[in-house]
């Protein structure tokens, strides 16, 4: 399947660095096992394009024809489609090299490597041209886009087992298998779509701050400026799970924001020579450029309707040095090779790790002919109202969005993270109104408490939704969550097993309150309305977060969301269970409602509770409280009862295959007597 000689002959010597080869070797190992459709995961900067080029170079034509050596990069744009064909063609000058895009570039189909764009490609005839039995691979650049349905309706063409999203489409009979390749700095997704529906494995991951520790990335110095921002009304996508850049825009797009900006680069980076600046939208590029040169920085702004010829202009002076600033909205976060960049400024707050990474990536190439040192990054964090899941440089490492950052090097902040988990292992457990940021999990270990009787973690029966979130959320077992919204409604969501038309995903509804509870009791009416769906997820955490913000925006404002009032607990007693007095304790309450859930005396609730954890019942608090009663609300007895009726039968079973291989062992001394069963 691969060539014997390492290249073929080309003028271009290229030396790869030892991580490419150990790319190359993932790759050609997981084919050769019989993988046919692999990710690659290298940061901004690590040089994809001279990776899966000299793959190409080594997958040899298919051993019944030996003539076809003909390749397709499948990009999405069209600067990286000019990069993408440069390189081969200066790796491999004897390669015919051609690419297709648009009306200027029609290529033949028949070149050694076919670099074309995904919109070209939605073209049936412009597809047709690449037909899958004339192809011994195809390369995706910036693949964790392949999920989209324009890409998957491209896709498809060249393997039957990925999905297009046409009904009427007809797979392709192939003869063989057609490798198809991705690479991205950021192989994941943010709206549910699973890469999973294109890729079978992801086979080769370099993470960039490694990358930049072994200093195949320039070294970066990252400073974060508090600003007041507030981001509580900024709507979210509910398919991206990022801010909408028209509400974002209300909030970041005004003088005072966009004057401290320009304050943070005239004080922290003037001296940088090539700034590169991300905006939310259009309105906001133009606003920004003139804040800038009223200062008398020579700025200039690009964007998604800036004519080819003027854009190809505007980055080619800048990377020469020409002017000092340049700023843009999205058209720069991926494919932009200009290594000279030593500044990045992230004026446009996000959610997603992975727009951050890209953005911040623009700076990382190394560029010693430039004189380039290090890359500053500058970044903006709300100091007053944050909103969960922002990201910015503290929470990239796991640090409070509080901390102090200025001109701080990689291995400073990861020190300082270090400092943080050590001390937080130490620590008392967070007040219940603590409103910090939580930055992403690198990893999270899932610990249910099925008993929902058991007083440990505040009794929620979930403590890994701590993890996510500082709202008072309660497992139910079977992966299902409840926060209850203080007499306004329950918030549910629920883990969706996986079926033909989508994958495992988490599903979010609200259910709101539309009646006093006592009230809806004497007149034996449900005080609900009919659930509503909020959202979809791929992850626990993206639905936690997406429903906190929903919480937040529609249900809750301000501390209400954060805890339960007494009031609340004693109402929630007193009407589950009319033998509970008005004036009854906590712990009282509590012990009455259990035992009439469960038809046990009350000293047998006592006890049962007391078994549950290190809390015992008298000193049990209202929220401890609360959180049992919301999850008996919500069937988690049930739950618990027929998951130890499963956890009894599988032990039983275990124990007969225990004692049925001891029986088969054979051993110097006695025989033990087994019981037939």
């Amino acid at each position: 399947m691969f060539s014997s000689r390492r290249y073929f002959a080309s003028a271009v010597t290229v030396k790869l660095r030892p991580y490419q080869e150990s790319c190359l070797e993932a790759c050609k190992n997981a084919l050769q096992a019989g993988a046919t459709r692999i990710g690659v995961s290298l940061p901004t900067g690590a040089g994809k394009t001279t990776v899966f080029i000299s793959l190409l170079a080594q997958i040899s034509p298919p051993s019944h024809s030996p003539s076809i050596s003909r390749s397709l990069i499948i990009v999405n744009s069209i600067e990286l489609a000019r990069q993408s064909a440069a390189q081969a063609a200066a790796q491999f000058p004897q390669w015919r090299v051609e690419i297709e895009q648009g009306a200027k570039h029609q290529a033949s189909g028949n070149a050694d490597v076919t670099v074309a764009t995904y919109q070209t490609l939605l073209q049936p005839q412009r597809l047709a041209k690449f037909h899958p039995g004339n192809l011994k691979a195809v390369i995706v650049d910036e693949a964790h886009h392949a999920a989209a349905p324009s890409y998957r309706r491209i896709l498809a063409h060249f393997d039957p087992a990925i999905r297009s999203p046409d009904p009427t489409f007809q797979p392709p009979q192939l003869s063989r298998p057609i490798p198809i390749i991705g690479f991205s700095a950021t192989f994941s997704r943010h709206d549910g779509l699973a890469l999973g529906s294109v890729f079978q494995q992801i086979v080769y991951h370099r993470d960039f701050l490694e990358m930049i520790k072994e200093q195949w990335l320039c070294d970066v110095r990252f400073t974060s400026v508090k600003a007041n921002i507030d981001l509580r009304n900024v709507t979210v996508n509910s398919k991206t799970g990022d801010f909408n850049a028209t509400s974002l825009a209300h909030v970041i797009n005004t003088d005072t924001v966009n004057n401290l900006v320009v304050q943070a680069w005239l004080d922290r980076a003037s001296q940088r020579q090539s700034t590169l600046v991300f905006c939310v939208n259009i309105a906001h590029i133009r606003a920004l450029t003139k804040a800038f040169q009223d200062f008398g920085v020579d700025a200039r702004f690009l964007h998604s309707g800036t004519p080819a010829a003027e854009r190809h202009a505007l980055i080619t002076a800048f990377k020469a040095g020409e002017y000092p600033v340049l700023i843009n909205c999205a058209i720069l976060t991926e494919g932009a090779d200009i290594p000279n960049i030593d500044c990045i400024i992230v004026a446009r707050p996000t959610r997603s790790r992975n727009v951050f990474a890209q953005m911040i990536g623009r700076g990382m190439r190394q560029s010693p002919s430039t004189g380039k040192v290090n890359c500053r990054i500058i970044d903006f964090v709300d100091s007053t109202n944050r909103v969960a899941g922002v990201v910015s440089t503290p929470t990239l490492f796991g640090l409070d969005p509080e901390e102090l950052i200025d001109g701080k090097s990689v291995e400073t902040l990861e020190a300082r993270a270090q400092i943080a988990v050590l001390q937080d292992a130490g620590d008392e457990k967070a007040p219940a109104d603590s409103r910090d940021d939580i930055p992403d999990p690198k990893y999270i270990t899932y610990v249910d408490y099925e008993n929902p009787f058991a007083l440990v973690d505040c009794c929620s029966g979930a403590p890994h939704v701590s993890k996510l979130s500082v709202n008072a959320w309660v497992g139910c077992g079977d992966d299902i969550y409840i926060l209850e919204c203080l007499g306004k409604g329950y918030i549910r969501v629920e883990r969706v097993a996986a079926d033909e038309e989508q994958p495992t995903h988490y599903r979010a509804t609200f259910t709101e309150a539309t009646m006093h509870i006592p009230s809806a009791k004497a007149f034996k009416l449900s005080p609900f309305m009919r659930k509503r769906l909020i959202m979809t997820a791929e992850t626990l955490s993206d639905a936690i977060r997406g429903c906190d913000t929903y919480t937040a925006q529609k249900v809750l404002r301000g501390s209400l969301a954060l805890g339960y009032t007494s009031v609340y607990i004693r109402e929630l007693i007193f009407l589950t269970c009319r033998k509970a007095t008005p004036d009854c304790k906590v712990a009282e309450g509590v012990c009455v409602l259990i035992a009439r859930k469960t038809s046990s005396r009350n000293g047998a609730v006592k006890r049962l509770l007391d078994e549950g954890g290190t809390t015992t019942l008298q000193n049990i608090t209202k929220g401890e409280a609360a959180n049992i009663i919301t999850r008996l609300k919500h069937g988690a007895k049930a739950h618990y009862e027929k998951k130890a009726k499963d956890m009894k039968k599988t032990s039983q079973l275990a124990e007969k295959e225990r004692r049925r291989k001891e029986r088969e062992t054979v051993q110097v001394g006695p025989l033990v007597d087994y019981e037939i069963q």
